[in-house]
């Protein structure tokens, strides 16, 4: 499997995987490995609270994994600043996936609260990845702004949709050839994160759909798998669709009574 760049660090596995909601410490490390995943995302919200638990963090460096930790449940500009600045402190890394939640009905990103946010980090020398929806216009300014990376969603989080706008996803991997594109949130099956793949997305990040099947571990090697077989696909480059049917054996060589 061929690398990708996250500023300027490579990766080969395109699954990146989230650490909430499983029903088990020992089934989210078990999972989490059977993944094969290299980056593993966190709530310094959710370390918080196990802090006197469960011993949660622990958990996570014994992976061995890159930590991208987030700002989820952040409801303002100010709110996620500081999030990410006790983020920074706490997992020792610049590195933060940018989330600010608009609205609570379906947990669709602010764009202008996003935007502002992103702009106030990039210049405290974070590396932002921001979760946005599938707007061109918002992943081009954000672009603008200095993010190598975008995380734009298939859908509203832990809804399990798939992606819900191919044309829109497919038109900011055209128009944005030369920034890391991952799909965030949205994906309930592994053929919806072989999709993102086949549309030319670098990697997925999702949590839900492992963390809430019957079998995370087995899930979590079915999503390993799905991403690899559509990363291949986009690299073979696939035949064009036709509207009309057209026969995959010749006719050249055979009895001229069935050519008529």
């Amino acid at each position: 499997m061929d690398s990708f760049s996250v500023y300027g660090e490579q990766f080969t596995s395109r699954l990146l995987i989230g650490s909430a909601l499983y029903p088990s410490p020992s089934v989210m490390t078990e999972s989490i490995v059977t993944s094969q995943a290299e980056i593993v995302t966190v709530s310094l919200r959710r370390q918080q609270s196990a802090a006197a638990g469960d011993d949660f963090w622990q958990l996570i460096k014994n992976t061995g994994l890159k930590v991208l930790p987030n700002t989820a449940g952040c409801h303002s500009v100010k709110e996620a600043v500081t999030l990410a600045q006790m983020c920074r402190e706490v997992f020792a890394t610049d590195w933060i996936k940018l989330e600010l939640i608009g609205d609570e009905y379906n947990l669709q990103p602010d764009p202008i609260a996003l935007l502002e946010a992103t702009k106030i980090l990039l210049a405290e020398g974070f590396k932002v990845l921001p979760y946005c929806t599938d707007d061109l216009v918002l992943c081009q300014r954000l672009a603008d702004l200095g993010c190598e990376v975008l995380m734009p969603w298939g859908a509203p989080i832990g809804t399990g949709k798939g992606l819900l706008n191919p044309y829109n996803l497919k038109m900011i991997r055209e128009r944005l050839p030369n920034h890391t594109l991952i799909v965030d949130a949205g994906l309930g099956l592994p053929s919806h994160a072989c999709q993102a793949l086949e549309l030319g997305y670098d990697a997925v990040l999702l949590n839900s759909a492992i963390a809430g099947a019957g079998c995370p571990v087995t899930m979590s090697k079915a999503f390993k798998s799905a991403v690899e077989a559509g990363r291949y696909s986009y690299v073979a480059k696939a035949m064009p669709e036709k509207d009309v049917a057209s026969p995959s054996t010749p006719t050249l060589g055979m009895p001229f009574w069935h050519q008529e």
